[in-house]
């Protein structure tokens, strides 16, 4: 390995019941679904640190691949607030419609996703400055982030990426630049 590349690879958790009927998350566990897919996995990460997020579906689905790491706040998931449960059929059209193209909509009491980049942005700024490898276990939502910051993309960017449960995405930082490597591998 390089001593000037900071290597990361994200995993996303396994699936959840939200995730399963497009609800908008709350902290929940892992459904029966993803603890069996969890049982056939053999993943061995190569990594010097582990970062997960703080949800108890992280949790579970690092535990799950047997790893152990440091619960770090950046890698949470978005702050769905009032959303939190509900599915997109409940929302009003008009709250959907502007959830789905405006970056800076905000649930009440919650988050933007614009907000969520400037979050995963502070993270990998900071993850990019020690050439190491870094294994973290989050969010479809925060592995999106990541694919958008790494690529520069526009933050409406951010629902044309399709992260799909227990796959991983990796990228490399070196010089403070981001590449993308990998994108939803399938981990197997």
């Amino acid at each position: 390995m390089s001593g000037s590349v900071t290597r990361v690879t994200l995993v996303s958790h396994a699936t959840t019941e939200a995730l399963r009927r497009a609800r908008f998350n709350s902290d929940e566990s892992v459904d029966e679904i993803g603890l069996q897919a969890l049982h056939g996995i053999a993943y061995t990460a190569r990594a010097d640190a582990v970062e997960i997020a703080p949800e108890l579906r992280a949790r579970q689905t690092a535990e799950g691949l047997g790893l152990q790491g440091a619960i770090v706040p950046e890698l949470a998931d978005i702050a769905y607030g009032q959303w939190a449960g509900l599915t997109m059929d409940e929302l009003t059209e008009s709250d959907l419609g502007a959830w789905l193209t405006d970056t800076s909509t905000t649930p009440p009491d919650g988050e933007s996703i614009d907000s969520v980049l400037r979050r995963v942005r502070r993270w990998m700024d900071r993850i990019g400055t020690e050439p190491r490898r870094v294994c973290a276990v989050t969010h479809p939502s925060v592995v999106r982030a990541v694919v958008v910051t790494a690529l520069d993309a526009p933050a409406r960017s951010f629902w044309r990426v399709d992260i799909p449960p227990l796959t991983t995405t990796t990228v490399h930082c070196r010089s403070g630049r981001w590449t993308l490597r990998t994108v939803a591998e399938k981990i197997i």
